[in-house]
């Protein structure tokens, strides 16, 4: 596989004290009838043992077609078995910014010790971080994540839809929330589809959002629609006389 055979998407990480882009997360398409999807591109490379090659060219693509200085980037698991990733000719070694690496919670604890130490090298060569994507989703084991010290945790969207209605939801991410802080990581919301689902997950103490009412993924990266609304200025006092 070539940079031709893929193109690549963004979806911005939003910063929800003020709405700025944290960062951009590079999203794969296929430009193929058949791989469009990311799944039937994923498929096709581990049908052909072929993930390290695909990994590198997502990479290549990623860094070359938008020059945002914060990058999120996926790692399949197939990939840290293989030699590609740790190159030091890989576009990750050769990227000037900062490579936020993002591998699923599930991933992370199927292939923890593999995870743990060819992330812990890349991470140490590099200026990349470790990012686990998915906490909530079914896995949780939250002594294997803390072990993997993530710089950054995104919360699956299954904590997220409809956290504004339902009081036990809202509760458990802001616990999960504050341990993460606690553990000095970063916290993203995945999957904010509406402004209720925001604010609510803002009042949890998240820190960045991702999602269908901040942006959706596009080329060129798309820029942010929300904006936080400014507090209404208080009238000043009436002097007494």
């Amino acid at each position: 596989m070539t940079p031709v055979d893929v193109d690549i998407v963004y979806q911005p990480i939003v910063d929800l004290r003020d709405g700025a882009i944290f960062a951009q997360e590079a999203l794969v398409r296929g430009r193929h009838e058949g791989l469009r999807r990311p799944d039937e591109l994923l498929t096709k490379a581990l049908d052909e043992d072929a993930m390290g090659r695909l990994g590198r060219v997502i990479r290549e693509a990623t860094f070359t077609r938008c020059d945002f200085k914060r990058m999120f980037v996926n790692i399949h698991p197939e990939e840290l078995s293989s030699r590609w990733l740790i190159r030091p000719d890989d576009p990750l070694c050769l990227y000037d910014g900062e490579a936020y690496l993002e591998i699923t919670e599930s991933a992370a604890l199927d292939y923890f010790e593999l995870c743990r130490n060819v992330l812990t090298e890349i991470c140490h060569r590099t200026q990349a971080k470790l990012v686990i994507d998915d906490l909530g989703a079914g896995y949780s084991n939250l002594k294997r994540v803390v072990d993997l010290e993530p710089a950054i945790v995104k919360l699956d969207r299954a904590l997220v839809t409809g956290v504004h209605t339902n009081k036990r939801q809202f509760i458990l991410m802001e616990q999960l929330v504050k341990i993460c802080i606690a553990l000095g990581a970063k916290v993203v919301a995945e999957g904010i589809e509406t402004r209720d689902e925001l604010l609510a997950v803002r009042d949890t103490g998240v820190h960045f959002g991702q999602g269908y009412f901040l942006a959706r993924p596009a080329y060129p990266p798309p820029t942010c629609q929300w904006r936080p609304s400014k507090p209404k200025m208080k009238p000043p006092p009436i002097p007494s006389r």
